[in-house]
């Protein structure tokens, strides 16, 4: 592969098309204010650059980024593009990863609201990552220890693995389908709604009004802290670990409790099942 090192670029498009390229300890930057720098290139290793320029890789493919960084100033960087690492890097520009395929991202420190919309074939690790309506209409995803903050997350995603993750997000997997966390704490209100095919297994829920209006709701051994007003017009089964607030007219289903502080049973279509020590027999 060609290799460039310690070099400074602000061009427009100054590596435009490129083939079989390292560039290593390079800064994307200056006064020119170029963008594009890596459209249309293909086989490409960043290792050590900044990057303070926009839309520097779209439309590539066989791209790997290595302990570099990308400002605020680097938005959308990366779009259109297919296979691609990317490890220890900051990403710090809005709207980073959009579009692209078959993605890899371990160890990086993630600041960019509207990340990786329409994006599959996602793989993220070891990360921190705030943004808003992160992931939004994104399809097979899988995330492994991930500390993420902000709202909107994971609306409309499709066919996805949560392990080990902390999240701290409101209205998170709105519309979701086919979505399966595990040992993962996720804090905030409205959590899942019109979520279909959602299963939770040893996971804590914190928040007001999760999972309402859900179609084939799993809660598997779970906690819920200061949650109410929960499962309304969802089609839940559920283990649960921890009192309940309150739950509110649950579609159908059996919910299992330890106690809940209010059942609200008010809507004749209401047909689901909870099942606490309270009462040896169904509450309905």
């Amino acid at each position: 592969m060609k290799k460039i090192e310690h070099q400074t670029f602000d061009e427009e498009r100054t590596l435009y098309g490129s083939r079989d390229v390292t560039v290593t300890d390079c800064r994307f930057d200056g006064p020119a204010d170029g963008e594009s720098a890596f459209k249309e290139s293909r086989n490409i290793v960043a290792d050590r650059c900044f990057f303070n320029l926009r839309y520097p890789f779209w439309h590539d493919q066989n791209l790997t980024i290595k302990d570099s960084e990308m400002t605020e100033l680097c938005r959308a960087a990366l779009w259109y593009s297919s296979h691609i690492q990317i490890e220890d890097t900051k990403m710090h520009g809005i709207k980073a990863l959009r579009e692209c395929q078959d993605v890899d991202i371990r160890r990086c420190d993630i600041l960019s609201p509207e990340f990786g919309w329409s994006v599959s074939g996602i793989r993220m690790e070891d990360s921190t990552a705030e943004s808003e309506y992160f992931f939004m209409r994104s399809r097979d995803i899988a995330f492994s220890n991930v500390t993420f903050k902000g709202k909107y997350s994971f609306q409309y995603i499709e066919n996805a693995t949560f392990e080990d993750c902390r999240f701290d997000t409101k209205d998170a997997f709105w519309h979701s389908r086919n979505v399966t966390v595990r040992n993962s704490v996720i804090k905030g209100e409205y959590l899942a709604w019109y979520s279909e095919n959602l299963t939770l297994v040893s996971c804590k829920i914190i928040g007001t009004q999760p999972f309402c209006y859900c179609k084939g709701l799993k809660l598997i051994d779970c906690e819920m802290e200061n949650t109410d007003l929960c499962f309304e017009k969802s089609e839940v089964e559920a283990s649960v670990t921890t009192p309940v607030l309150s739950i509110k007219n649950p579609r159908s289903g059996v919910i299992t409790v330890p106690s809940v502080g209010e059942i609200i049973m008010d809507d004749p279509e209401a047909e689901g099942k909870i099942i606490t020590k309270q009462c040896s027999e169904s509450c309905a």
